[in-house]
């Protein structure tokens, strides 16, 4: 995640195909992972699937929630996942939301990743759909790589980006670009699939089937390298407030939710994804964030870092 882009738009005439433009995959896919959200109402996710991670100080941000496995922030509902920001004082905090991830449950390189999700609205909130690589405690961010399918900035509501980081182009250097609805609709007044597809050299990202944004390793700044190659898992969170969207105001209603019917991982037919078990890595749980909680090795100087504003 990120702060506004300094190089969307030097890429963006050359690597997109136009917002307006339907670019439809050719791909045939075969469904290699899922969760569909069946449990039963005001179940917490499928510890079998996702992590909850918790706790505040900012997550290298400066972002104003304190995450929580709590069921008020985090929680199925009718068949759906709920990722719910609240004005609630914890830990010292002012708000509440939630932060799940796949890191040492499953990962993949390569595929088609897609989620259906109906985002929120309002001044200082930040919903996120993304990847990081498994090697991140070996080489630390932005060397394994991070992949926003899709984020928004909640006092923007017609728009969402996708944003690809590395090194020599994360944080506010992050490539990627902007999508809007046709008509200018908002994205909070109804589901919509964010997706990428993504093979050895190449990252494409969808909107609802629409490609907007291609990124190669053709298009990264010169000497940089294609941080892409290796396994990455996936995050869902909900910040509030950061360096990037800014902080609630009077405007901002809580609570916030922002609902996830699907998520859905695909193997090209020809190809399938390589998935990888994070919790094979002997040394991923062993750091500690300043409060004292188990974390990524890796994380905590992923933390350090991220004061740029990247996720």
């Amino acid at each position: 995640m990120k702060l506004p882009l300094k190089l969307t738009f030097l890429f963006y005439c050359s690597l997109v195909f136009g917002a307006s433009a339907v670019a439809q995959s050719n791909t045939a896919w075969t469904l290699v992972w899922s969760d569909e959200f069946t449990q039963a109402d005001g179940s917490s996710p499928d510890p079998t699937k996702w992590v909850s991670e918790t706790g505040a100080g900012g997550w290298g941000n400066n972002e104003l929630e304190c995450y929580t496995s709590q069921t008020n922030n985090v929680r199925i509902e009718h068949g759906q996942l709920v990722i719910e920001a609240r004005q609630t004082n914890h830990l010292g905090s002012r708000y509440t939301s939630g932060r799940l991830k796949t890191q040492g449950k499953v990962s993949w390189a390569y595929g088609r990743i897609e989620a259906r999700i109906k985002i929120p609205r309002g001044r200082g909130i930040w919903p996120a759909f993304w990847l990081l690589g498994t090697n991140i405690p070996a080489v630390n961010w932005p060397t394994c790589g991070e992949i926003d399918i899709m984020e928004n900035i909640g006092h923007e509501p017609t728009l969402v980006h996708g944003t690809a980081h590395g090194p020599g182009y994360s944080g506010g250097a992050g490539i990627g670009a902007p999508y809007s609805l046709p008509g200018g609709a908002s994205f909070a007044d109804d589901f919509h699939v964010y997706a990428v597809e993504w093979t050895t050299n190449q990252i494409k990202w969808f909107v609802d089937a629409r490609q907007y944004f291609s990124l190669t390793p053709a298009n990264l700044p010169k000497g940089a390298p294609w941080a892409f190659a290796e396994p990455q898992f996936l995050l869902l969170n909900l910040a509030v407030g950061g360096n990037w969207p800014g902080n609630p105001d009077a405007t901002t209603t809580f609570p916030q939710r922002m609902t996830v019917d699907y998520v859905r991982v695909y193997a090209p037919n020809h190809q399938p994804a390589r998935s990888a078990e994070a919790a094979a890595d002997p040394g991923l749980e062993k750091g500690r964030l300043a409060d004292g909680r188990a974390t990524g090795a890796g994380e905590s100087a992923l933390l350090e870092q991220r004061s740029n504003g990247s996720r």
